[in-house]
C-alpha cells in the first residue's frame, strides 16, 4: 500500500498571492511592521488564517539577525530557588516571544561558569543571564564578553555586566528584626560559610551566606546587642535541610541559650526546627525560626515556616526585561538594579 501524500506545508508566498499582495506587503503583516491600510492588513490575517499559514519562526529569526532564544546558566536545579528561578525565567521570556535554554555548570571546575562565558555561541542564543555561583573563581574580565549578559543572585559583577539581585544585606537584617521585635534575644545563625570573622563580615560585598551574616550583625548592633560566635553555625556550601538538622542539633548540644533562629534558606530552617522540636524546645514559644526564599513547602510544614520573600517574582521578569533590552542595544552602561524583600509571617515565629 503507497503512504499518503504529505501535505505542502503553506508557504508566506501561498499567502501573498491568495490575498492578491506583494511578499514584501505579505512580510510586514507577519511581522507587525511597514505601512498599508487597515483593509489590506485585515485582508492578509484572515487569509492568514484561512490557508492555516505558521510563522517558520527559524527564518523569521535568522533574517532579523538572532534568534529568538536566551541561555539561563544555573550551578544545578536541585534547590527549590534555582528551579523557580528557572521556571519563572523561562514565563517571563515566554511573554516575550522568546525560548529559553536552561543548562548548569559543574561549579568551581574547568567546565564552572568562565567555561560557559568563553564558549557561549551566539548562533544558538541572543544572550545569557547567569546566576553565578559562589565557589566559582571568577573575576572581573571574565564578565567583559561580547555578547548580551545579566547575573543573577549575590555574586559581585565588579560594574563589568548589569546585576539583578534582591538586597541580601536588608533582607538579612529585616529577619533579624523581626525576631527582635517579637521577643528574641540571643540568635542563632544556621548556614554561615567558614570561620566566623564579625570584622571582614562586615565588610562583605558578595555572597548569600557571607551578605545575610553581615545584614544579621549590623541589625544585632543597631540594637546595642551582640552575636555569640559560638552559636554562629557554619554548613559551608551545604544548605540542606540535615546541614540545617545538624548544626542546630550542634549548637543545642554546645549549651548556649539561644531563643531565635535565622536560617539563611528555608531548607535549613526546616532542618533546624526538626532538631529543636526533637531535643524538646517548644517553636516558636522558647526559639523562633525564621528562613529566606519562600519555598513552595514554607506554607504546609506541621509549623509553617516564617521566611524572606525571594522576590523571585521580580528577579526573573526584570533580568528578562534587562537582557533583551542588551540585545536590542537599549542599554550600554552596566547597572545593579536592586529591590527589597520582605517578611512573610507564619506559626515558626511569634
Amino acid at each position: 500500500m503507497s503512504k499518503p501524500a504529505r501535505s505542502r506545508r503553506v508557504t508566506l508566498r501561498d499567502v501573498a498571492e491568495a490575498a492578491g499582495v506583494s511578499l514584501k506587503t505579505a512580510s510586514n503583516v507577519i511581522n507587525h511592521s511597514g505601512r498599508m491600510s487597515d483593509a489590506t492588513r485585515a485582508k492578509v490575517e484572515q487569509v492568514i488564517k484561512d490557508l492555516g499559514y505558521r510563522v517558520n519562526v527559524a527564518a523569521r529569526n535568522l533574517s532579523r539577525d538572532h534568534t529568538g532564544f536566551i541561555t539561563l546558566a544555573v550551578p544545578t536545579l536541585t534547590p527549590p530557588y534555582l528551579a523557580e528561578l528557572a521556571n519563572r525565567t523561562i514565563d517571563a521570556a515566554r511573554l516575550q516571544d522568546y525560548s529559553v535554554y536552561v543548562t548548569t555548570y559543574a561549579e568551581g571546575s574547568a567546565k564552572g561558569a568562565r567555561d560557559l562565558l568563553r564558549h557561549f555561541n551566539s548562533t544558538v542564543s541572543d544572550g545569557m543571564i547567569l546566576s553565578m555561583s559562589e565557589v566559582e573563581d571568577i573575576h572581573p574580565e571574565d564578565l567583559e564578553v561580547d555578547f548580551p549578559l545579566v547575573v543573577v543572585g549575590a555574586r559581585t559583577t565588579w560594574g563589568r555586566a548589569d546585576h539583578v539581585t534582591p538586597d541580601d544585606i536588608a533582607a538579612a537584617a529585616t529577619a533579624a528584626g523581626y525576631l527582635y521585635d517579637h521577643g528574641s534575644r540571643q540568635l542563632a545563625i544556621v548556614g554561615a560559610r567558614g570561620t566566623y570573622d564579625e570584622t571582614s563580615l562586615l565588610e562583605a560585598i558578595e555572597g548569600n551566606a557571607q551578605l545575610r551574616t553581615r545584614g544579621i550583625i549590623e541589625e544585632t548592633h543597631r540594637r546595642g546587642l551582640e552575636l555569640d560566635p559560638r552559636l554562629v553555625g557554619a554548613t559551608d556550601q551545604d544548605w540542606t535541610i540535615g546541614a540545617g538538622a545538624r548544626v542546630t542539633q550542634r549548637l543545642i548540644d554546645a549549651g548556649v541559650p539561644f531563643d531565635g533562629v535565622v536560617a539563611l534558606n528555608d531548607q535549613l530552617a526546616i532542618g533546624a526546627m526538626t532538631a529543636l522540636r526533637t531535643s524538646g524546645y517548644d517553636v516558636p514559644g522558647q526559639v523562633q525560626v525564621i528562613g529566606f526564599d519562600n519555598i513552595e513547602e514554607a506554607p504546609y510544614l506541621q509549623i509553617p515556616l516564617t521566611t524572606m520573600a525571594s522576590r523571585l517574582e521580580w528577579t526573573a521578569p526584570t533580568a528578562v526585561e534587562r537582557i533583551l533590552g542588551r540585545i536590542r542595544g537599549d542599554f550600554s552602561t552596566p547597572e545593579l538594579l536592586m529591590t527589597k524583600s520582605h517578611v512573610i509571617a507564619r506559626a515558626s515565629t511569634r
